[in-house]
């Protein structure tokens, strides 16, 4: 059986610029990618994979824009001197033998759960994420498991409950209702992750909670109500497709570990 390592590529790369508390210089940047490059080596000798997917953020519109205008509107973009550095990046990845896939209108995050939805799906064998990104946790529902490198410390079901308070397939519903700043996702005002986990251990889903919100007589239920129109976008903001076209095979993405051994 083969072994599949997602690796959500500015997830590594943007936490080792920031990690670094310089203004933006070209000379910050060099040096975080090198760091990154250490990082992606790293992973390849830890878990000795088959087969790689380094995803990254194309950039630009996607269709969760299409979706929510104000979706991300918040977000400082990617520091100029990182961004025009990132070819000559994959361009190193690229001699390590690996494929960076970089899809418009989607998100790395859409990439992932493509390429680990089909390699599940196929019976291929494990497949492992490298993320810190809560939302590709719901994919450890359907067998993946997370791996965070700068902790290093496997993200399973119990890891999700401990933390969310609900197991994995109950996560996107969980995001939905408790919106994400970062994103400009809205939720339910007021509702955080242990309000959002309570609801959802109570009734299940959100369909049924919105069906019994008319009955919630106290301001939680008045919000439920309020919000229910943005509670819906958000919940499609937050589900990931796995529909991409990527334009790879999975003989283009196998990869030799011996060379990490």
């Amino acid at each position: 059986m083969g072994k599949l390592l997602a690796i959500d590529g500015l997830n590594i790369v943007r936490r080792v610029y920031e990690a670094n508390v310089e203004p933006d210089t070209a000379a910050k940047a060099d040096a975080a990618l090198r760091h990154s490059l250490a990082s992606f080596r790293k992973l390849l000798a830890t878990h000795q994979p088959t087969h790689v997917l380094p995803a990254f953020d194309f950039g630009g519109h996607t269709w969760r824009h299409d979706l929510y205008p104000q979706y991300r509107e918040k977000r400082e973009p990617m520091p100029e001197v990182l961004r025009e550095r990132l070819p000559d990046f994959y361009a190193q990845l690229s001699a390590l033998g690996l494929k960076v896939i970089s899809a418009p209108e989607v998100e790395a995050d859409d990439v992932i759960a493509t390429g680990v939805m089909r390699w599940l799906g196929e019976g291929r064998g494990d497949a492992v994420i490298a993320s810190t990104d809560k939302d590709l946790h719901v994919l450890i529902a359907h067998g993946a498991v997370i791996w965070d490198h700068f902790k290093s410390e496997w993200h399973d079901s119990k890891w999700v409950e401990e933390k969310f308070g609900v197991p994995p397939e109950m996560l996107a519903d969980l995001l939905a209702l408790m919106g994400d700043v970062s994103d400009s996702i809205p939720g339910v005002s007021k509702v955080g992750v242990k309000t959002a986990a309570k609801l959802l251990q109570s009734y299940g889903n959100i369909e049924r909670i919105m069906a019994g919100a008319g009955i919630l007589k106290d301001g939680l239920g008045e919000r439920l109500r309020k919000d229910s129109a943005q509670l819906a976008i958000s919940r499609q903001l937050v589900e990931l497709k796995t529909d991409v076209r990527m334009g790879v095979t999975w003989n283009m993405l196998a990869f030799d570990s011996a060379q990490f051994a």
